[in-house]
């Protein structure tokens, strides 16, 4: 019985995504849909993804990290670099962004795994701390790096593009705060969304396997969970790689939707590892379905609000702070236990069993 309720959860989730992109195909194949409007779909799914990953160590894991832009930073400039020198080499442009997809996932798990050794003994705020030190080294580190590539090989320089000392042949793929200019143009909508499920059902799948009730089990009481000989660092540094890899994808997504990638702190810095942690909190931690919904809204909101000018910043913060206190009140959590489509769902079932 447990089983074909997690089951109808999964579906629900599923089919919410799916339904989102028949109606935005549809709104976009109509023309009711503006310029503005489709070129925020990706960006949609790419927050989407940090969240939902996001939610796997905040919510599932129980710690606080503010480095998930790092590990996005880590998987969009990994990948578009890979793009960038295959450019020629691969044709197939759904072959290349493939690969792209699983080098910034692998690049990413690899900083996740390095960096969680260290920093998941630590916890609550100085763990916090740790993840945002890493994001903005990430940041810094790539803003003064310069690569470039000739007959001779590769180049790197952390002075300028001049000491790179390419040939007449050479060319800069990584310009340092510049940096990675003519990316292909490798993401749609349709990739964004296939992504998502996938990171849904990853995410998912673990939360109900048994690596996830371990995790689950060391959130809840870490001293319990380590007398029934629950490896503690073992789950804890799985579900941060797998969070970390999801991050990296979404990082590929984000790099091959523009046609200039640069590690500003708009795009990974520490604001963007709050937004994320937002979207997390705003959807309910540990709700995966909540966390889609927030980042889709926080995403179009401040467009749509693009006509209040000057104000818009401070009614999308007012609006934030009255969602915030909406989605916290004892109220609004009742109301959303008693018309839940789970509930409304089982009680048809109900229905249906007694007639």
């Amino acid at each position: 019985m447990k089983k074909i309720k997690l089951n109808r959860d999964y579906l629900i989730t599923y089919g919410m995504v799916i339904l989102f992109y028949i109606i935005m195909t549809i709104l976009k194949g109509t023309g009711s849909l503006t310029s503005l409007f489709s070129g925020l779909l990706v960006p949609i799914c790419v927050y989407s993804i940090l969240a939902v990953s996001l939610n796997l160590t905040v919510g599932i894991l129980g710690e606080l990290s503010l480095g998930h832009a790092g590990f996005m930073c880590v998987g969009a400039f990994s990948s578009a670099f890979f793009s960038m020198c295959m450019k020629d080499v691969i044709t197939n442009s759904f072959v290349r962004f493939l690969i792209a997809l699983l080098i910034s996932a692998l690049v990413a798990a690899f900083f996740g795994i390095i960096i969680g050794i260290p920093v998941l003994r630590l916890r609550g705020d100085y763990l916090a701390i740790v993840t945002l030190a890493f994001g903005e080294i990430i940041k810094n580190i790539v803003n003064i790096l310069y690569v470039g590539r000739d007959l001779d090989g590769m180049h790197i320089s952390i002075k300028d593009s001049i000491s790179l000392g390419l040939k007449d042949d050479g060319k800069v793929i990584i310009n340092g705060a510049q940096g990675i200019t003519g990316t292909p143009h490798d993401s749609n909508f349709t990739i964004g969304i296939i992504l998502l499920l996938i990171t849904l059902f990853v995410v998912l799948n673990f939360m109900h396997s048994r690596s996830g009730r371990a995790v689950m089990a060391i959130r809840d009481n870490r001293i319990a969970a380590e007398s029934i000989g629950i490896n503690i660092s073992k789950y804890k540094l799985m579900a941060f790689s797998i969070s970390a890899a999801l991050a990296g994808i979404a990082g590929c997504l984000y790099a091959h939707n523009l046609s200039t990638l640069n590690a500003l702190p708009k795009n990974f810095g520490y604001n963007m590892s709050i937004m994320i942690l937002v979207y997390v909190v705003l959807g309910g931690i540990g709700n995966i379905r909540g966390s889609i919904i927030a980042a889709t809204i926080l995403t179009v909101l401040p467009e749509l609000l693009r006509g209040f000018s000057d104000y818009r910043m401070l009614i999308y913060s007012v609006v934030l702070i009255a969602l915030m206190l909406f989605n916290a009140s004892p109220g609004a959590i009742e109301f959303k236990e008693k018309y839940s489509i789970k509930r409304l769902l089982s009680k048809k079932t109900k229905t249906k069993e007694v007639q």
